[in-house]
């Protein structure tokens, strides 16, 4: 047996043969709503760039002055060489604004959840997760201590409660859920959450990548959005989405954070963020803070495009008041072709299959910016509906 055999996947290489293979495009111009890719303009309904910060000239500059006093990188770890005050700065903030104790800051928000995860669970542990949990939740409670670990159906309460009860009443538990879902663009049922974690005694942990700076009177996420953040222990994010920057960070009780900087493993042993990362960082927060009104064309954007793609007949899942809209094609043949045609006619999506989603849930991702127009949504439903049209694409009535 060879160790190189399994890299020969049969559906990838038909998508390479077939003309369709959707990832690793590249990209040659960046102006947030609009990118140029193999020399033409399309339109950008595929990143996390949720508030547009990226083009941001505040955003831009600060990055490029901590790059003039820091250097491009600390070349170490937080643990020993890699702590600048910019960190310590981002961290204290992070913790005032999320009205958390303390916060901790990783070079990337897979390591976050990984790191954080991995740390906090035993071996006489159990964890609780959402079947449609990010990846790198997953990665953490495989990389622990040896936790058991559960799933329950997407966000079904009634099977999380289910799961619960069948715990050993003795052991230490967490529930951990994404607050808005990457792939179908629904937010949790925290009220019904937490009401089961108290009853059962277990810990909450909430990923909120796709909901700091989105959701919430102050965009700090789901939990302040459906009025339950006091009773999350920890909230997760990212900076790699309304923060226009590479990163994330835990934030919690000051003990338990305290703990995470002695025992998380892809902190202790990663490079630190860059100077530029951490300093994007800063001005975003500040931004998130000081302009509301972007949080507001977020969510009209997204709540437009998922009225108008329902109107015309195709199918959004559950997706509801997150600026991230699945059409689901529940095939992944056709979903790369449809991403394929898409592409061409000047409109940039991400094809979602399996084991990115279950099988049969394949989907064209779509997700939202406060800096689309009118005119850009427009152009993209009306390529999107005859596009449909022309591969007939499943309509929901």
């Amino acid at each position: 047996m060879d160790i190189f055999e399994k890299c020969h996947i049969d559906r990838l290489d038909r998508a390479l043969k077939g003309g369709y293979y959707p990832y690793f495009m590249e990209l040659t111009g960046n102006d947030g709503p609009i990118v140029e890719m193999e020399g033409q303009q399309k339109i950008m309904i595929g990143s996390n760039n949720y508030l547009g910060l990226t083009q941001d000239p505040r955003v831009i500059e600060a990055a490029i002055e901590a790059t003039r006093k820091y250097g491009t990188s600390c070349s170490g770890s937080r643990f020993l060489n890699g702590t600048l005050d910019l960190h310590i700065e981002l961290e204290q903030k992070l913790a005032q604004f999320m009205k958390k104790d303390a916060a901790l800051i990783f070079s990337t928000g897979y390591q976050t959840n990984y790191g954080a995860i991995s740390a906090l669970a035993g071996q006489d542990d159990i964890l609780i997760i959402d079947k449609s949990d990010h990846a790198s939740i997953y990665a953490g409670t495989r990389g622990g201590f040896g936790p058991e670990t559960k799933r329950y159906k997407h966000n079904d309460m009634n099977d999380l409660e289910r799961v619960l009860s069948r715990c050993d009443p003795s052991k230490g538990k967490m529930i951990i859920s994404d607050g808005v879902f990457s792939m179908e663009g629904d937010i949790v049922n925290l009220e019904r959450l937490t009401e089961i974690a108290r009853k059962y005694n277990a810990r909450i942990y909430l990923d909120e990548a796709h909901g700091v700076g989105v959701l919430g009177k102050n965009g700090r996420g789901s939990g302040e959005f459906l009025g339950f953040e006091k009773d999350v222990d920890i909230v997760m994010s990212t900076f790699s989405k309304s923060f226009a920057s590479l990163g994330g960070f835990i934030a919690g009780p000051e003990h338990v954070v305290r703990y995470l900087k002695h025992m998380a493993s892809s902190l202790i042993f990663s490079a630190s963020p860059t100077p530029a990362a951490t300093a994007a960082a800063l001005k975003a927060l500040e931004i998130i803070q000081n302009e509301p009104e972007r949080r507001q064309l977020l969510l009209d954007n997204g709540n437009f495009m998922r009225h108008e793609l329902n109107r015309i007949g195709l199918d959004t899942g559950d997706s509801d008041l997150t600026p991230i809209v699945p059409i689901y094609v529940r095939e992944e043949k056709k979903t790369f072709e449809f991403w394929w045609a898409l592409y061409h006619a000047g409109v940039y999506t991400n094809p979602v299959v399996y084991p990115a989603v279950p099988r049969e849930h394949d989907m064209i991702r779509t997700s939202y910016m406060a800096t689309h127009n009118l005119e850009h949504l427009e152009r993209c439903l009306d390529i999107i509906d005859k596009t449909a049209k022309k591969l007939d694409i499943p309509r929901s009535h």
